[in-house]
Order: structure tokens, then sequence, then C-alpha cells
């Protein structure tokens, strides 16, 4: 057998390396490096929408002309499985039971609301008939039907969930009902009967002298805000008599303290010492921790059941869309409740459902320029998306719409700037010391609040669904 003197290298035998790998080659070479990235980070457009007002002594005042409108706020309950209960206190929501303090009156008349299912459809008050009960509205929501200039049936207003209906038979003689409540989808409704009132009355004394004396109270002049008239006659002629008068102010104004976001940032002395370039450690450990602050801040200003805009805004500012879905009549809806009207503010998913809503039925919604951003709007008022507002597990959610600004008498954030260890307004991070682990501690804190200086600065769109599709 011959063998070949120079045999040829196989086509699958390995290369001999003829160069420095790149894996080796890296750990000479000069890493370029982003700064930390965060998810978390949004656009934020409310802090930037809201005029800033300097805050003096951490506490703002509002002050407003006296109002004899109490008791629109809305009844809360609690929810047990099927089992729907008001919370005893929140029927001080009632005007007719408004600054009534017995717990036990209170909590022997929320056991008396008897639980009822209506479907859609239902009539739950005849106009013309005898008011024989309150309604309290858990959950659903519930059509206010008159009869229109010519005739036929049209729809006065609706109601949500925590409203009530039917308070007036409390203290009134024999009311009637001015229209017909119908239930537009199921409902949950708890029901307190004149009778059951009126038979424990008479057996707490403190409730029948408390309805006794709403009862007595004349009815205020007052105008169509709710605000004490202020006389003033126009369109006379000669020597007529001129009405004095003057202006009352509330006795009791809100005010508003400001609010705090906190967290103690950590670091330890070696990573500050020997892992500090080209990047700051302490720098950068900061800023992540004020893009947080600032997110939560945002969130306060939505949600915070104290000064949020969603639980703050006033019970007459907040309709319900038509269809379910938020279309152009709503949105029109909105604006018409208010003068100067800045901004929208909506979940994206409400901004999306809006879009699709306005391509079915074939218009095209505004667009405007704003500080390079291109946005959506409605009416030349800008829609601003804010992921903080909550979307529900039936996937609905809220829009709001707001005029901003002290001078506009509209929705403003407030602030103190100039406190101690500031680096940005209203922001301090404080040096808290080095502990015995060698740990550097700085205390971060942001103070911030929102106060809406009269009701019909806010309005907001409820219950809009986002998930349903034409």
């Amino acid at each position: 057998m011959s063998v070949d003197a120079n045999p040829q290298p196989s086509a699958d035998r390995e290369r001999e390396q003829q160069s420095l790998d790149t894996a080796a080659a890296r750990n000479l070479a000069t890493t370029t490096k982003s700064v930390p990235q965060m998810q978390e980070i949004s656009s934020r457009w409310l802090l930037r929408m809201l005029p800033w007002v300097q805050v003096r002594g951490g506490t703002y005042r509002v002050n407003r002309r006296l109002s004899y409108a109490v008791g629109d706020g809305r009844v809360t309950f609690v929810q047990t499985a099927g089992r729907v209960e008001v919370i005893p206190a929140e029927l001080g929501e009632l005007p007719a039971l408004r600054n009534y303090a017995d717990e036990a009156v209170l909590t022997e008349l929320a056991r008396r609301c008897e639980q009822r299912e209506y479907p859609a459809g239902a009539v739950l008050a005849e106009s013309g008939s005898t008011v024989e009960r309150v309604f309290l509205l858990a959950h659903g929501r519930v059509d206010q039907v008159g009869t229109g200039p010519y005739g036929g049936e049209t729809v006065l207003g609706a109601l949500a969930d925590g409203a009530y209906f039917g308070d007036e038979c409390l203290t009134a003689a024999e009311p009637t009902w001015a229209c017909t409540f119908r239930a537009s989808t199921a409902c949950t409704v708890l029901e307190l009967t004149r009778a059951d009132v009126a038979n424990l009355a008479g057996r707490a004394e403190s409730l029948r002298a408390h309805l006794d004396g709403v009862a007595r109270i004349p009815r205020q002049r007052t105008n169509k805000y709710g605000e004490a008239a202020i006389d003033l006659i126009a369109g006379h002629v000669g020597e007529a008599v001129l009405p004095h008068t003057f202006v009352d102010y509330e006795l009791a104004p809100r005010e508003y303290e400001l609010s705090a976001a906190q967290t103690v940032l950590k670091v330890h002395s070696r990573v500050a010492d020997l892992y500090n370039g080209p990047m700051d450690q302490t720098e950068q450990q900061l800023r992540l921790t004020v893009e947080a602050l600032r997110e939560r801040q945002e969130y306060e200003l939505v949600n915070n059941s104290e000064f949020g805009l969603l639980a703050n805004c006033d019970h007459s500012q907040r309709i319900q869309p038509y269809d379910g879905v938020p279309g152009p009549d709503d949105m029109d809806e909105l604006l018409s409740r208010r003068r100067g009207n800045k901004f929208f503010l909506a979940h994206p998913k409400a901004i999306a459902a809006f879009g699709r809503e306005c391509n079915a039925r074939g218009l095209v919604p505004d667009a405007v320029d704003f500080n390079g951003h291109r946005l959506p709007a409605w009416r030349g008022v800008p829609i601003f998306p804010c992921g903080k507002i909550p979307l529900t597990a039936q996937r609905t959610t809220s829009i709001l719409c707001m005029r901003t600004g002290e001078d506009e008498q509209g929705v403003v954030g407030l602030r103190q700037e100039g406190i101690p260890d500031e680096i940005e307004p209203s922001l301090s991070v404080r040096f808290m010391g080095i502990d015995e682990q060698a740990i550097i501690s700085y205390l971060v804190t942001a103070y911030y609040s929102a106060a809406i200086l009269v009701p019909d600065a806010l309005g907001i769109l409820e219950n809009v669904e986002v998930g349903r599709r034409r």
C-alpha cells in the first residue's frame, strides 16, 4: 500500500488561529456604557401642565363665596361576596342627615337598607308618583327620563355608582318624583323606606330632632351654583329703592397641606469611592430615585383620597357616557361644563377607544403641536395621555378635563420652593450620615399637593369602556 508523502489538510480540520480573538481583545478595550435606564419613566404630562403655586408654611387655603349646596357627595359601600352594605357614616352625605353624628342610629339606618337588583330597562321610580324611599346606587347606571317639549321622551341626566336619589322624602311632607328613574344597565341598589326612617325616629329622639330641624330651615336664596345670592336690580327707571347686599364667605374654608413622598437612598462608601468613573454612582442612584418620586407624585395627584383629582371632583361635574364608549358627544358634554378648558387627561387606552369611535363615525380628531409633540385633540383642546388614571378589571376608566391657573379659578399644583438642600423645585436631598457599616444615607423628599379652586374647574367622564368595539 502506497502512502502519500505530502498529505493535504482535511477540509473539516480546524484551521489554526491566525489573529487575536475578539473575546480576548475585549479585555483590553474601553467599553462605552449608557447611563442606567428605567422603564417606569413616563411623560408625566400632568406635572408639566399644572401651574404651580408657591405655598408658604406648607398650607394653602381656598377661600370661596358662601355656598348652601351641601350633601352632594357620593355614598360609599362595602361588598362581601354578593352582599353590599352602605358604610353608616356615609349616610351623612344625604342632605337630610348632614352633620348628624349618632353612630348607633346611623348604623341602624344602614342595617335597614334593603339590597335589590334591577335588570336593564327596569323602572325604579315613576314620574309623578309619591317619593316613599331613598335609593342608594351601589353599582350600575340609572337614567333620569323626562318628557321633551314635543311630547317625546328625553334623558335629563345619568347617575352612576355612589349616587343617591329620593332623599327629599326624609324631610318633605308628600314629595313627588319630578322625573322617571330607569336602569340603563343592571343595577345594585340599596333602598331605605320613609316608613323605616319614621319608625326609627319615633324611638330615637336625636334623629327626630335633627330631621325636624332640617325641615324648619328656611330655603336660602341662591344662584344656580348653590352660592348665597347677591341682591341687585337691573332695568329699573326712576327713583327705585336699591337693595342692600354683601358677599358672604365660607366660615371654614378648605385648607390643603402639602403632602410628601420620601425615601432613604443608601450608597456604600466603597462604591462611591472606587467605582465612581466614568459615571458618578451617587448621582445615577439619585437620578433614578428622583424619577421614581416624580412618578409617584403624579400618581398621588390623580388618585390620592385627600387631594387627588379623581376623588375631589365635584359630583355635579361627573358625567356618564351616552353609550359606554367615549364618543364625540361625550367629549362635547365634558367641554360644555366649564369655560376655558385647557386640556383633557386620559388613559392611553381611553384615547385609543375615542379614536376608534371617531373612525366609526367617519370623523378625524384634531391634532395640535405642543413643545415638539404631535398630540390628539378635540375642539382644539389637547388630549394628554396619563397611565396613572386607573383602568378597572371591567375595562372602564375616566377622562378628565380641566381649567387651570389661579387667575382662571382653575386647578393648581401646590409646592414650596426654597426648602433646605433643594435640588429641584420642592424636592430636597439631605445627607443623613454614614453608619457603622460604611453606608451613606440620603433623605430624598418631594413636597406637593393640588387644589381645585372652584367646583367647575374640573370635570370627569366616568365609566368609559375601552374594550368594546363596534
